[in-house]
Order: structure tokens, then sequence, then C-alpha cells
């Protein structure tokens, strides 16, 4: 079965979170289950660079579709300087402005899907979209009628690329699909939500969030669709690429490990803590996450002193909300040696982080999936997470039945709970330095968190909307 998959992002090449880690795994993991999927995505300046055997599939807008290779990767790329050639990122300029024009830049990206699949010699039996960026490409599958089925996938509802309906008339779209059965949303044009109105079917990236998004408190605005959506939604868990992430083989470790030598990570810890700034002993917890309100990590920041205190220390690794930032560079200033800050992302510095330290903070108010969680189990980084989303489904907590019969792998607590973060950094910290503590450690490194159970689901829902070319 041949499938097309669209996304603004994809690892390695483009990465702004865990979008891009979907995007770029999904193919590979596919492709034991039958499903050849190659991947569309905008001619941002470092995948036209990356782009290795580029041949022309066929002129496109004033631009050209192209097909070629890199990083392992099968790509059809749409070649728009106009709209892809610049400074910045993905979605915003160098001052961290959305670009104006991003309704353009994404509306080409799901004609050019449209396009793919009546142009060039490998036709799509179904589109996998994903996100807002995406959610116009069952909008233009359908509108005209070209009977290929396509699945959208939500990695997060919170973004839902919502713009003023004079943009209407430039998508070339008939006037019928301004409607409530299809684009419009509130009066204006909601690109997330006419891909929800208009896929064969919709996928979420965990089965609690799948049903978190019917509720008020988690779907922004779009539950009644979804739940009007019913059985199309399926609620399906991100995996890891284990390749990558394998503590085992990792070469931005100071020491590479197994679950039978967790003794060795001791060395990755003494190079966290040259890089943080801090002072041996004591259970290290740490943080690799975008700094907002939606991780939780106010909830964070507000706990510093009750973390110290209880004799623990705390790394961060992030960018996010001027005002998180400043208070957690305020806190390592207030606690040097105990508490370590680096803004930005830095892919290495996250592989070493989960290498070294000893649990991984997730507190989270709603979370679709998580991988930060997903890498601290393979990597024996202890996960104390937020019971939310994809967090409560791939974290098992050490109560007291889950520990006596050995399958605890992490610490969860109640979501948007200040009292409740506290309480589990005091859970961890009594159950650090015990055999209890190793025994969550290596129950986390045995997880399957490959993508292997992911694409065997994936693969049965594509096969379950059939397609044209089939």
């Amino acid at each position: 079965m041949k499938v097309l998959s669209v996304a603004s992002e994809i690892f390695p090449l483009v990465k702004t979170g865990g979008l891009a880690d979907v995007a770029g795994a999904l193919p590979g993991a596919l492709a034991g289950q039958g499903v050849e999927m190659r991947s569309l995505v905008p001619g941002y300046p470092k995948i036209m660079a990356a782009l290795q055997d580029a041949t022309e599939v066929a002129p496109f807008e004033g631009g050209r579709i192209l097909t070629g290779q890199a990083t392992g990767l099968e790509l059809y790329v749409v070649d728009r300087p106009d709209l892809y050639d610049r400074d910045g990122g993905p979605y915003t300029n160098l001052t961290g402005q959305d670009w104006p024009d991003n309704w353009a830049r994404f509306a080409a990206l799901a004609r050019a899907a449209e396009a793919l699949t009546r142009l060039g010699d490998w036709c799509p039996d179904l589109v996998h979209a994903h996100d807002w960026q995406a959610g116009l490409v069952p909008v233009y599958l359908k509108a005209r009628e070209t009977g290929v089925p396509s699945v959208l996938t939500i990695h997060n509802i919170a973004f839902q690329g919502q713009f003023g309906a004079e943009i209407f008339g430039a998508l070339d779209l008939p006037g019928s699909v301004f409607a409530m059965e299809g684009v419009e949303y509130y009066g204006d044009v909601g690109f997330l939500k006419g891909g929800l109105a208009m896929a064969d079917a919709i996928t979420t990236v965990s089965p609690t969030y799948a049903q978190e998004i019917r509720d008020p408190r988690f779907g922004m605005g779009l539950e009644g669709l979804i739940a009007a959506r019913g059985e199309a939604v399926h609620g399906i868990v991100n995996g890891i690429d284990t390749g990558v992430w394998d503590p085992a083989t990792d070469t931005h470790l100071a020491a590479t490990y197994a679950a039978r030598t967790l003794s060795r990570r001791k060395q990755n810890a003494a190079a966290l803590e040259a890089r943080f700034g801090l002072e041996p002993g004591g259970p290290l917890f740490a943080v690799v996450s975008r700094l907002t309100w939606q991780k939780g990590l106010d909830l964070l920041a507000a706990s510093v002193e009750h973390l110290v205190g209880l004799g623990g220390r705390l790394a961060v690794l992030g960018s996010g909300e001027g005002g998180l930032e400043t208070a957690f560079q305020e806190a390592a200033a207030r606690h040097p040696g105990r508490v370590g800050c680096v803004i930005g992302y830095d892919e290495a510095l996250s592989h070493l982080v989960q290498g070294g330290a000893d649990a991984i903070l997730v507190p989270s108010r709603f979370e679709p999936c998580g991988l930060t969680q997903l890498y601290a189990l393979r990597y024996g980084c202890v996960p104390v997470v937020a019971r939310t989303g994809g967090l409560a489904d791939t974290v098992v907590d050490a109560n007291g039945a889950a520990l006596r019969a050995g399958v605890a792998t992490g610490i969860v607590h109640a979501p948007d709970d200040a009292d409740a973060l506290r309480a589990a950094l005091g859970r961890a910290v009594a159950l650090f330095g015990t055999p209890g503590w190793a025994k969550l450690q290596r129950n986390g490194m045995r997880a399957d968190v490959s993508w292997d159970a992911s694409a065997a689901e994936y693969a049965a829902l594509y096969r379950s909307l059939g397609g044209v070319h089939s």
C-alpha cells in the first residue's frame, strides 16, 4: 500500500517539536507492515540543501514539486522559494513572530498533496496529514473529488490554524466548503477544523487524549466536532526511533550502557553536572521541554525550593515563555550548585540529560502523547509525570500494588496541582537509592517504546479505508 505523509517538519531535517519525530520515524516503522510511505514537506532551506538526486515531478504554482532522498527518507518537496526560502523558523521569523502568510504557505502544501494523487508515476492509495499545517489536505482531496481517502492526525489540538475569512477566496476551493461542514469556524477559516470535518479518519497520539479532546477542558472549542465524528476518531500512541534513542549506542553520551550496566550512567551524570554547573549529591531531576503553561512548568518553578529542600537537584533545558525562562534562571542563581538552567534547545544535550539524570519531570496540564517520557523509559531515567493524555497511557505509577507486582515504571501525580507535584517529588526522593528505584529503571528500559505496535495499528487503519489505487 502506498501512503503519502504530509507534514510541515520532519526529523532530522527540520524540527520544532514531536511532530517532526513522528513524521521522520513513521516511514521506516511502516515498511515492516507492507506500507510504502513517502513524505511531502515544504522546501525550507535546510531541506533543499539536504535533498539528493532531486528530480522534478511537475511544475507547481510558479514553482515545482521535486522528489529525492535525504537522510534515508523518500521525499517530495514543494519548491516555492517565495513561500519557504527565508530566514527564521518553519512558522516564525527571526523575532519569533508568525509569518503573516502562513495560511498561504500551508494551503500550498495541501494543494501539492492533492496534485500528487494524479501526477507522476507514484500515486498514493491514501494521504496521511499531520496537524493544522496539513489540515486542508482532506479538504482539497474531497472538494476536488480525488477519491483518495485521508487520515488527519492531531498532535496538539491547541494549535488550530485559524485565519480571517478574507483569505478564503485565495484558497481555490468551492464556495460550498466555507460552511459549518467544511472550513468555516466562527466566521473564520479553520485549517484544522476543516480537516477534522472532512478527513475519512482522525487519529490522536494516545488513547487517553482521544477521549480527553471530547471534553471542553481539552478540546479547545473543537470538542463538539470531535465527539460528532465518533468512531472515526482513533487514539494511537506514538513510539520513538529506538535506533536514534538507544543508550547502548548513543554517541551523545559520555558512557553507553544497558539495563545490566546501569552503574555506567554515573559517567553521564558527571558530564551533566559539569554542563549545568551542579555539585554531586542527591537525586538529579531534569526538564527537557518547551517552557510553557501547558507543560505545567509554572508549577515546578513554584516548587523549586521544595525540591531543593528535599535534597534534590534540578537541571532545566528548554526555552519558551519569557516569565518561565526568567523564573528558572533566577532559581539557578538562588541555588548555585543545586539548580542549573540552559535556555535553548540542544538535541545532543537532551540525550545526555536522559542518560545522566535520575528522573525526568513532565508535569503537563495536558499532553497529547509526549515523547520525553518515552525517551526517559528507554534510558532508565525515571519519569515523574502528570496523569493526563499519553503520559497516563505510557507510565505505570509506583504505587504499592504496582511495586509489589514488579510492573511500575515511574511516578504519576494529579495534573494542574502544585501540591500533587510536590508529593510526587517526595515519593521520588524517598524511593531513590533503594532496590525499588533500580527496578523502576530496569522496567522502563524493558518497556516496548518502539513504533512496532503503533505502526501495526496505523497500517490496519489505512487498509480499512482502502483507496482508489489499491
